[in-house]
């Protein structure tokens, strides 16, 4: 039993917590980090907190928040504990991670060619002709490698019953692998002593991975690839994640109005020194806006003839248009059966359960039971248009009734789930806050995982939404390898 003064109030009995298992013991893969912050106490351990706000200020850290008048950048909400996982199960997620993503890019290579999963009816043809993600403009392409989704996010949270399942798949523009980075780094000023005594895999060789990835997608040259990342502006919410990632990997950051598609078909960037081609476009900008030949047409964020360059194979764009199809939570729920498709392989992670609202059988249930479930629309993101079914008003869920009934195409339901915890600093005292998890996964040439990813945890207590623009912060992950 775990008597120390602070932990004495720790409680962790509400849902699986990451550190403190049951009757108080901290986890085998935890007693290190638990021993140590019990040594230091908890005037010191605010101590280190002053010292981490002061360098993600001194760091420059920010997001931004577009309910904030102006677009105010606020310091990136960091706390100091971080969240520990054992390498032995990280091994396997990482496989499970692996294994996802290159089902969906069968899946959206597939969807743009043959739909044969369509044609063999795993997939319905209405699901996605009425996707809000699906480009009929990118009918007939072969990306290199056969591989659209290049970076995928994909969302894990831990259940009651202690497994890890994938909530989400992010598949457009997927923000988040910078302030992991950064996390580590300010963790290194503040617990020196813990990372240099304890086994932690590295997440700082990223940019270096993300280039490798990238210049593996370049058209066929000579020359070293021209890699460039191209983002909406300022004014972005993910604005200090773009200029993160090129400074970091030595890439141009350019904006629309730096780019242009000459009459050869390539794409140009404007320099001091005159125009210089450009071979791979890490865009963070959504597929509508990217080209206002092709998409919007009064779009000044995209490049005019920016498809007609990636058609004719002269500039990779990495994601690639179109497959933002597979970043549809009505597509989400059919995972696990593409993997058994496309790979002939059990899926090694599991989904969370999922109600179809478009099924007639499963939109009553889901309507039935509204004030148990959470619902989701199927292609927004942030945390934006969802109903917490235990937390919401009585008019929040009526006026979701009607939005299902509406559209049920638009959204499906899940089990609420008592998300797992982990101690988090709240004023005086260590508090259990629920979290989940945002791996990275790149795949080009070959396929990558960061170490661990983003822990997100939601700073109000009981509140399940973890979500940066709806008030949530992060941690630092540590994937401990207890072997070495």
């Amino acid at each position: 039993m775990v008597t120390s003064t602070i932990w004495a109030d720790y409680s962790a009995d509400k849902a699986y917590d990451e550190m403190i298992a049951a009757g108080g013991k901290p986890r085998d893969t935890c007693a290190s980090l638990s021993q140590y912050l019990q040594s230091l106490g908890m005037d010191a351990i605010k101590g280190r907190l002053s010292a981490a706000e002061a360098a993600i200020m001194e760091m420059g850290i920010t997001f931004t928040v577009y309910s904030d008048e102006g677009n105010i950048d606020r310091a990136w909400p960091f706390d100091i504990i971080p969240r520990l996982i054992d390498f032995q199960e990280w091994q396997a997620v990482e496989a499970g991670l692996k294994q996802r993503l290159k089902a969906l890019n069968c899946f959206i290579n597939d969807v743009y060619n043959q739909q044969q999963i369509i044609k063999d009816g795993l997939v319905p043809a209405d699901l996605i002709n009425s996707s809000s993600n699906f480009r009929k403009e990118c009918l007939g392409m072969q990306p290199k490698f056969g591989t659209w989704a290049n970076i995928c996010g994909s969302d894990l949270v831990r259940a009651g019953d202690g497994k890890l399942y994938v909530l989400e798949d992010n598949l457009r523009v997927p923000s988040g692998v910078s302030y992991m980075i950064e996390n580590r780094v300010i963790t290194k000023r503040i617990f020196p002593e813990l990372l240099e005594n304890l086994n932690i895999l590295p997440v700082d060789d990223y940019p270096t991975q993300l280039f490798e990835m990238l210049a593996s997608l370049a058209p066929d040259t000579d020359d070293t690839p021209q890699i460039a990342v191209l983002t909406p502006g300022i004014y972005n919410s993910a604005y200090f994640e773009h200029a993160f990632l090129a400074q970091q990997m030595g890439a141009e950051l350019v904006e629309g109005g730096d780019l242009l598609v000459k009459d050869d078909d390539c794409v140009y960037m404007r320099t001091i020194k005159g125009l210089e081609k450009v071979d791979v476009i890490y865009r963070r900008i959504d597929d509508l806006f990217l080209d206002p030949e092709v998409f919007h047409k009064d779009s000044v964020l995209g490049v005019k003839g920016l498809m007609r360059a990636w058609k004719a194979g002269n500039v990779a764009l990495a994601n690639a248009p179109g497959a933002g199809v597979a970043d549809d939570k009505v597509v989400y729920a059919y995972v696990p059966e593409m993997i058994r498709y496309y790979l002939n392989e059990e899926p090694i992670l599991p989904n969370v359960p999922t109600y179809l609202c478009s099924d007639p059988e499963q939109c009553a249930y889901v309507l039935a039971h509204l004030p148990e479930l959470v619902v989701k629309p199927a292609n927004e993101s942030g945390g934006y248009g969802m109903l917490v079914g235990p937390h919401a008003s009585q008019k929040e869920i009526k006026q979701f009734h009607k939005l299902i009934k509406n559209n049920p195409r638009n959204y499906i339901a899940q089990p609420t789930l008592a998300l797992s915890t982990c101690p988090t600093l709240c004023g005086d005292s260590l508090e259990p806050r629920h979290i989940d998890l945002r791996p990275f996964i790149l795949q080009g040439e070959n396929s990558f995982v960061t170490a661990g990813g983003l822990t997100r945890v939601a700073l109000r207590a009981g509140s399940l939404v973890v979500n940066s623009s709806q008030g949530g912060g992060s941690k630092d992950t540590w994937i401990i390898n207890r072997e070495q």
